[in-house]
């Protein structure tokens, strides 16, 4: 099995791992901060992986395990609603449950965004 078709990635094709790839090495501010408390298994020992492709999207960050994607919103998704709720619905018909954070979030609660992360991690288990 190629790494292009294992089911961790829904499809996704050789140009979204290129994007993905471009996408971890100019990871925001905000996604460093919570990609520091995501790796490494702590929370609740599973496996978080960042700027992963899944069908035709690349996500924030997704955890195989619960089949969970963390989405973090900055001032773009303001203009994106449309946008983001398409991929949001089209990623849930693939049985991924999708939750969002705005960067302001991230600065001002990171705790309270663990504690919900871990609670969909663990319904999702």
């Amino acid at each position: 099995m190629s790494e292009f078709d294992k089911p961790m990635y829904f499809g996704a094709t050789a140009s979204t791992f290129e994007k993905a790839r471009q996408l971890r090495a100019n990871i925001t501010p905000e996604e460093t901060i919570l990609w520091e408390r995501l790796k490494g298994k702590q929370i609740c020992n599973v496996r978080f992986r960042r700027q992963h492709p899944i069908n035709k999207y690349i996500v924030d960050f997704y955890c195989h395990e619960a089949k969970l994607v963390i989405e973090l919103d900055g001032k773009i998704h303001l203009k994106r609603k449309g946008y983001d709720k398409d991929r949001t619905r089209i990623l849930n018909e693939l049985n991924l449950d999708v939750i969002r954070f705005s960067n302001e979030k991230i600065h001002s609660n990171i705790e309270e965004v663990l504690r919900k992360v871990t609670l969909k991690v663990n319904k999702r288990m």
